[in-house]
């Protein structure tokens, strides 16, 4: 595609595709894209166990505020989600034989590897979530170039394979930049800015962003900040299919990010919205489930950047 944007990061787009967005012509003829993004984190996460000045604050389910101090009880939500909840997950996932993009924290992996093995063996993508989750919007740029390097070395020694996805979830204004000049990724999804894959140019290089969503994602359960029940994420998340559906039989296709949480869709009150859902989204045709990693290779080949993108 010739319109290649700069760096949203740095220099914004209020513009994008228009009206008329390009019809992605999704593999199969599908009229939606559906892409489960299931975030592992824990024990990535900001704790004074690893070396952090506070506890984790955010998205800790519980409304515990950060401390100068360990919180054995926020510890413990994110313990859950590795020790139980993911499992949990990714039984769902495998009893609709669907995969999904792991978005996964390089420090949370490297204690529990066999999480790495299962993801590789049920045939999910293993995108990097960083190497820590913490907000890099004022990380030093010579600490994150370090923490991109040492995440790509530690997931690819974990799994077999080296990431070829990448997202921060709370980036800086360095994290793009840096991202293309370790070079070997296919595509990032640090923004929320849009429904479809978009290229945009870092230097002299395309790169191409595929967005993520924080409204499309299990993080309302943090707190009962929207959704109580597992019906309330169904009947949310069911409303924005039907609609991108329509979307797609009045021939305008799109991509459905959905986000997920270990900690939080995990807990049996709320998974059985994740499989209600995934129920109804059966019940259709011209459905594409993809990976990240899929949509990077499908808009790439029908959408290459001229000149070399």
């Amino acid at each position: 595609m010739s319109n290649v944007k700069r760096d949203p990061m740095t220099a914004r787009d209020l513009v994008g595709y228009g009206e008329f967005p390009p019809n992605p012509d999704w593999p199969g003829g599908a009229l939606i894209a559906v892409n489960f993004n299931l975030n592992v984190e824990g024990g990535g996460e900001a704790t004074l166990a690893n070396g952090d000045d506070t506890s984790e604050g955010m998205l800790n389910d519980i409304g515990v505020p950060a401390f100068s101090r360990r919180v054995p009880l926020v510890e413990s939500v994110f313990e859950y989600g590795s020790r139980r909840g993911v499992w949990r997950v990714l039984d769902v996932f495998r009893d609709f034989s669907v995969a999904v993009s792991v978005l996964a924290v390089a420090r949370a992996i490297e204690q529990n590897p066999e999480l790495a093995r299962a993801f590789i063996e049920r045939g999910h993508e293993v995108v990097s979530h960083g190497y820590r989750w913490i907000d890099y919007g004022e990380v030093p740029e010579e600490v994150e170039r370090e923490h991109i390097r040492r995440a790509v070395e530690i997931l690819a020694n974990l799994t077999g394979t080296r990431p070829v996805g990448w997202m921060t979830g709370r980036p800086g204004p360095n994290t793009r930049r840096l991202v293309v000049e370790t070079g070997g990724f296919l595509y990032d999804r640090d923004s929320l800015a849009d429904e479809l894959p978009y290229w945009v140019r870092i230097g002299d290089k395309p790169h191409l962003v595929i967005s993520y969503s924080y409204e499309a994602n299990d993080n309302r359960f943090n707190e009962n900040s929207g959704f109580s029940t597992g019906d309330d994420f169904f009947l949310y998340m069911r409303d924005a299919f039907d609609l991108l559906y329509r979307e797609g039989r009045n021939g305008s296709p799109k991509l459905l990010s959905i986000g997920l949480h270990d900690r939080l869709i995990g807990r049996p009150g709320r998974c059985s919205g994740l499989i209600k859902l995934l129920e109804y989204m059966r019940r259709f045709d011209r459905v594409w489930f993809c990976r990240g990693v899929d949509i990077a290779e499908h808009w790439r080949s029908k959408f290459p950047v001229e000149n070399g993108g």
